[in-house]
């Protein structure tokens, strides 16, 4: 395992020092966390996923009342079935009721936890395309300076090793190009091709009305609740 941690450290060195030996290597550094969270696409992105995962969290919270609804009347049933004075027939209608309540309570179960993860996600892929898309787009910049600034090499100062280490110890203040990056790329009229729209979310069977929709006859845990943010 030395050896071989030798092999690649000698490997990694010896095109900068031969670089360095014929004095042509340019090194660069780019804050890439920096780039990304003071892009104003990024900004958007956050907003409408945030205004979805709103979205999906009302529309849990009103599936979650009409199911409470629901648990109230079939226990308002029961109760009136206690009664003595209650023909057979009566009963029997009443019983009915309370089944058949049951039964749609089972399903509001089934559909509030389809719903639940096909939110989940939804949200989840699309924070990632946005991701993929921005970080696409910051790359695309930052190749665009090497060409121009005519670099060798470039370095990522918020990139960490495994261990928990910076990439970059240290790089001269002249190395850097993060605010050119961020320029460009907030630069008005600069065209991008991101796409921050949300997709339209796929329809989620239910047995309640618009008015009443359904909601679990127990409700996930409460971090489920609110799709997790991306």
């Amino acid at each position: 395992m030395k050896k071989l941690l030798s092999l690649a450290l000698i490997s990694m060195l010896a095109l900068p020092l031969a670089a360095f030996g014929q004095g042509t290597l340019k090194i660069g550094t780019v804050n890439m966390d920096r780039a990304f969270k003071e892009y104003s696409k990024t900004k958007e992105a956050e907003k409408k996923i945030n205004d979805a995962k709103d979205a999906a969290k009302k529309e849990f919270d009103d599936r979650t009342d009409a199911y409470k609804k629901a648990l109230e009347e079939v226990n308002n049933l029961n109760k009136q079935l206690e009664s003595q004075a209650l023909s057979a027939d009566k009963k029997t209608q009443l019983a009915k009721d309370r089944d058949d309540k049951i039964n749609n309570i089972k399903n509001m179960e089934r559909e509030i936890n389809e719903f639940r993860q096909t939110r989940e996600n939804q949200l989840r892929e699309q924070a990632l395309r946005m991701r993929e898309g921005i970080v696409k787009e910051i790359t695309e910049i930052v190749n665009d300076k090497v060409k121009t600034l005519n670099l060798d090499l470039v370095f990522d100062k918020s990139g960490m090793s495994f261990n928990g280490v910076p990439l970059v110890m240290y790089s001269r203040d002249n190395y850097d190009f993060t605010n050119d990056v961020v320029t460009a790329l907030n630069k008005p009229g600069r065209a991008s091709t991101l796409n921050t729209e949300m997709p339209a979310t796929s329809p989620v069977a239910t047995t309640g009305t618009r008015a009443n929709p359904p909601a679990p006859a127990k409700a996930p845990a409460a971090a489920s609740a609110t799709p997790k943010k991306p």
